[in-house]
């Protein structure tokens, strides 16, 4: 069975080969980079690299899994449940907000009963929110210009869904937002009612910043302001940006070697947001270079591919998961080679993670399908193409003693003389 699914995502029938094999390639990395990462964390944990090495590759073996049952999935399906999927997601934020569990002093995740799994409700509005925006977008093209008709429908679920997760989350919220304005602009919203959308989120934080001083255990406005702080005043940055440095610096080139990166262990966080500085430690300047191309490479090539869709609700859902995943990971690197504040967000699919990685699966899976869609409706215009070729030849019939002079004349149809006409 797994043969049989190789060789179809080999001969292009389960989405663009490209794609699978730069998801492939990083989910690699991902195991190589969490083993070494994981070390540090097993000898506080009094455990061994090799039990957290299993773990990532039962969850990244499943992340495949549903990469490859959503790539088979008509993608326009997920348009049906857009609206639903939005719902929730306010729901889960709004719970997530007063009564989710509080890791690293923030209230971001769920713990779900029985099983006692934890997920980042996040994680889930971001893919809800991208489904939403692109099914509204689509439905509404006629009446876009519209403020009341069209703008107005996206207006309140990205308000909302960004003021319910920045209080804890900024830098998702500032993703999230950021991927929602791409999505109108490519959705032909107009840009004074971005614009103002952009104005409402300067005040939104305004807004949190006032909260803060009545709730200070629902807002991490601190937080934000020491690591601002950090990044703009101090030059060396935080301690966490002081190891990341060192653990580059280490690596040189071409790295130190798998298993040989000496500094992991005094490296906060080296097998989740900072596990792109545990891989050039490891892998050096080159392999993190290999990092950053490939999903440069993985969002162009999503681009390339939309632009032949013929439809719109394919080309927005596949543009707004490429820009999540891909605006994330080099957010990621920018924090760890120290041109951004820390932030928080991991490394998608190399990162260790439980359902972020799930989501991000999914949205990867969604993708997929998108480009099986136009890879599909590619080919069927190629043949009707050349259908219509074949018979336009079989039925064209040159009457050669008619046919244009070898010499430089125009020929002008006389239809009342029902000749023709030398000019």
């Amino acid at each position: 069975m797994v043969a049989r699914a190789l060789k179809s995502i080999y001969n292009g029938e389960r989405g663009d080969r490209m794609i699978w094999f730069i998801i492939i390639a990083l989910g690699m990395v991902s195991l190589l980079a969490v083993y070494s990462s994981s070390m540090g964390l097993a000898f506080k944990n009094n455990s061994t690299a090799h039990l957290y090495l299993l773990q990532h590759f039962l969850i990244l073996s499943v992340g495949f899994v549903i990469i490859y049952i959503v790539s088979l999935m008509n993608h326009i399906k997920f348009s049906t449940i857009g609206v639903a999927l939005m719902i929730l997601a306010v729901l889960l934020l709004v719970y997530t907000l007063f009564f989710g569990s509080s890791i690293n002093g923030a209230s971001r995740w769920i713990r779900i009963p029985i099983i006692n799994i934890t997920f980042q409700t996040s994680d889930f509005a971001k893919l809800a929110l991208v489904i939403y925006l692109a099914r509204i977008l689509t439905t509404k093209q006629e009446k876009i210009k519209d403020f009341k008709a069209a703008f107005v429908p996206i207006l309140f679920p990205v308000a909302i869904v960004c003021f319910l997760i920045a209080p804890f989350n900024l830098s998702t919220a500032m993703l999230i937002f950021l991927t929602s304005m791409v999505m109108m602009f490519i959705g032909r919203v107009r840009v004074k009612f971005m614009a103002g959308l952009a104005a409402m989120g300067v005040g939104m934080l305004g807004l949190l910043y006032i909260l803060w001083w009545f709730f200070p255990n629902h807002v991490r406005v601190q937080t934000w302001s020491n690591r601002i702080q950090d990044f703009m005043a101090n030059g060396d940055g935080s301690f966490q940006n002081v190891q990341a440095k060192i653990a580059i610096a280490n690596g040189g080139f071409f790295g130190a070697g798998v298993g040989d990166g000496g500094h992991l262990r005094f490296l906060p966080s080296a097998y989740a947001d900072f596990i792109y500085a545990s891989i050039c430690e490891e892998y050096g300047v080159f392999g993190g270079a290999i990092i950053l191309i490939l999903f440069v490479w993985f969002f162009i090539r999503v681009v390339v591919l939309v632009a032949k869709s013929p439809k719109t609700f394919g080309t927005l859902l596949a543009i707004g998961l490429a820009l999540l995943i891909t605006v994330q990971a080099l957010t990621n690197m920018a924090v760890s080679v120290h041109l951004l504040p820390v932030t928080g967000l991991t490394l998608p699919l190399v990162s260790k993670g439980g359902t972020s990685l799930i989501f991000t699966s999914i949205a990867l899976g969604m993708i997929l399908s998108v480009s099986r869609y136009v890879e599909k409706s590619t080919k069927s215009a190629i043949k009707e193409t050349n259908k219509n070729e074949a018979v336009v030849s079989e039925n064209d019939e040159v009457n050669v003693t008619e046919a244009v002079p070898p010499f430089d004349i125009a020929y002008v149809v006389d239809d009342t003389k029902k000749g023709t006409n030398i000019v």
